[in-house]
């Protein structure tokens, strides 16, 4: 009875927010896919074409050009981020007033919305009073923004100045939860800084390190906003990623049926790589969890 009892508080607790995620989330998502099962003309008669739209979408150059455009920069921002999130984690301070101090410091860029670390970066990188351009200027270069290569490396640089911090943290957090006895093990074995890494902190940082390759691909990999006020999408395409093709064909074009088969496999991309990442996951807590008993 006291069982059942608790089981109808945890329900009774959770609808709320089961409420909340169908009305948000499932209800819209079922819109999405209604609409790219069929034709409208004005929005206001649908017409069933089936897979027609899914089909369009999978065989158009320009998806495919986008999608290799987000993937890319996902990989890139990753390769980038988790190994110097690493770094800096393994240089903090354990404790004492100045670890509290950098871990404040690096809090700051992610209570940051995304739409101002795109101004801020804009505001950098104008020409004649943007101080990074200034900056790249004295060292005899142009800091041309019609360059593709120039807008990447600024999007990238973008993106890492904002979110590292998150792998930092958790990193820190993970090796936080390390055990001195390891360590002192190690000292007793004459292991130098390299092998306690890769040997200790390293595996221990395993689940951490999915968790975080998890949230900064999905962040990554789902970029609008930055992208839009920095470049617009350009020069040309160059930054026209997934996000983007998605919001011209659906808003700016109005294009239900098309932006909503794009939408549906851009979300299904989402999940299935999600999927891949909890797969990993779930072992991992479950490995470290037998280790920990």
């Amino acid at each position: 009875m006291a069982s059942t009892a608790q089981h109808r508080l945890a329900y009774g607790l959770l609808s709320p927010t089961l409420v909340l995620m169908i009305l948000s989330g499932v209800i819209p998502f079922a819109l999405v896919v209604y609409f790219s099962l069929h034709d409208t003309f004005a929005g206001e008669h649908y017409i069933w074409v089936g897979t027609t739209w899914y089909e369009q979408v999978l065989g158009s150059t320009e998806f495919h050009a986008a999608l290799l455009r987000s993937l890319g920069f996902s990989i890139l921002a990753l390769a980038i981020q988790l190994p110097l999130g690493i770094y800096i984690a393994l240089k903090l301070p354990v404790q004492g007033l100045l670890s509290k101090l950098y871990i404040i410091i690096f809090a700051i860029p992610l209570l940051m919305p995304v739409i101002v670390v795109g101004y801020i970066w804009k505001f950098l990188v104008l020409p004649k009073i943007g101080l990074l351009s200034e900056f790249v200027a004295l060292l005899g270069w142009n800091y041309d923004l019609n360059d593709p290569v120039v807008v990447w490396i600024t999007l990238i640089l973008m993106n890492t100045w904002h979110w590292t911090s998150l792998v930092v943290l958790l990193c820190f957090a993970g090796l936080r939860t390390i055990p001195d006895a390891y360590y002192q093990a190690a000292a007793i074995d004459g292991a130098g800084r390299w092998a306690i890494f890769r040997h200790i902190q390293l595996p221990k940082l395993r689940l951490v390190l999915l968790i975080a390759g998890l949230l900064r691909f999905m962040d990554s990999f789902i970029i609008y906003t930055e992208a839009y006020v920095l470049a617009r999408g350009g020069p040309g395409v160059s930054t026209n990623f997934l996000s983007l093709e998605l919001i011209q064909t659906a808003t700016i074009q109005f294009d239900l049926g098309e932006g909503g088969a794009m939408a549906v496999i851009y979300a299904t991309i989402v999940v299935v790589v999600a999927w891949l990442f909890f797969s990993r996951i779930i072992p991992s807590q479950s490995m470290k969890s037998q280790e920990d008993t």
